[in-house]
């Protein structure tokens, strides 16, 4: 399913913040650095109390962003040998 950036109102996209980078909505926090907390182990729930600004909806708004992203991107991979 092809979403829009209207999709996720919990994303925001500003030249001035991160320079350019999607961020969580009236904050600074990349949606990069949101998905590498999580992916190195750290629960939603610690990353939660670690960034108590963020939301529940902001952190899975912001895996289902980066998961609709994906869907226009094409990554190159060496074939394995």
């Amino acid at each position: 399913m092809m979403h829009t950036f209207f999709d996720y109102p919990r994303i925001s996209v500003d030249p001035d913040i991160c320079f350019g980078k999607p961020c969580i909505k009236g904050t600074r926090m990349p949606v990069a650095s949101v998905l590498a907390y999580i992916s190195s182990g750290m629960s939603i729930e610690d990353f939660l109390k670690e960034f108590d600004w963020i939301s529940r909806e902001d952190v899975l708004q912001a895996i289902s962003f980066a998961s609709g992203m994906m869907d226009y991107r094409v990554i190159p991979f060496k074939k394995a040998s």
